[in-house]
């Protein structure tokens, strides 16, 4: 049964970054479950627009043809029973773009400046009601540098492999192995790149997931949380 909502006295804004597979997803929904707020997979919107770009024919470093792309893509979240669904110019592509190919994809179109200032504006927009947890890889540095509460979630690389290769239908999916790989160079992409590189917020908070359960995690977000707002 769903635990009734924690009842804050303030609408916050509240940011969740960390490396694929530290577990964002799953936590943000369920903190924003806890709350009674929205939840804005912002990873989503970056695969989105690589589906976009592959299914166009764009290359990921053409950035003439990003541009031109990035201003005609209709990109929107609808909520549906299951929870967030993402729209790609009036379609559903929430499937679509969880595949190994895209994921590795929207690594390489978000390096990109002129898609990163696209979406920023998108993300903005999307937070000014507040009261809503949005995850990512820069929501605390560069998309909501004021946000109230800014979690930096991690968890070792075997423990990230192993959640995405659950993910990905166990052995009817890549290997294990491969999972591992593609996971390392993407942490090594997202680190390494000169446009907001995944990194904590100074003031974030760290949580390491590796050996926590989703209800250790949320508990101890609730209690930084209560004491911040």
């Amino acid at each position: 049964m769903t635990s009734p909502a924690v009842k804050l006295l303030k609408r916050l804004l509240i940011t969740i970054d960390g490396p694929a597979g530290s577990g964002k997803t799953t936590i943000s929904r369920a903190l924003a479950e806890r709350l009674g707020y929205r939840t804005v997979d912002t990873g989503a919107l970056y695969r989105g627009v690589a589906l976009a770009v592959s299914l166009h024919g764009v290359a990921p470093d053409d950035l003439e043809g990003l541009k031109d792309l990035c201003q005609r893509l209709e990109l929107s979240f609808v909520q549906e029973d299951d929870g967030l669904h993402l729209h790609l110019d009036g379609r559903d592509v929430t499937e679509q773009i969880r595949s190994p190919e895209i994921t590795m994809l929207a690594s390489a179109v978000s390096s990109q400046p002129v898609v990163r200032d696209c979406l920023l504006r998108l993300q903005r927009r999307l937070g000014d009601a507040r009261a809503a947890v949005f995850e990512g890889r820069d929501m605390g540095t560069v998309v909501f540098p004021q946000a109230d509460v800014k979690f930096f979630l991690t968890a070792d690389l075997s423990t990230r492999a192993r959640r995405r290769f659950a993910e990905l239908g166990g052995g009817s999916g890549p290997s294990l192995e491969k999972v591992t790989a593609d996971m390392a160079q993407r942490d090594h992409n997202d680190s390494a790149r000169d446009v907001a590189p995944l990194r904590p917020a100074d003031d974030a908070i760290h949580i390491d997931s590796t050996h926590l359960d989703i209800d250790a995690v949320i508990d101890e977000m609730m209690g930084h949380i209560r004491r911040l707002s």
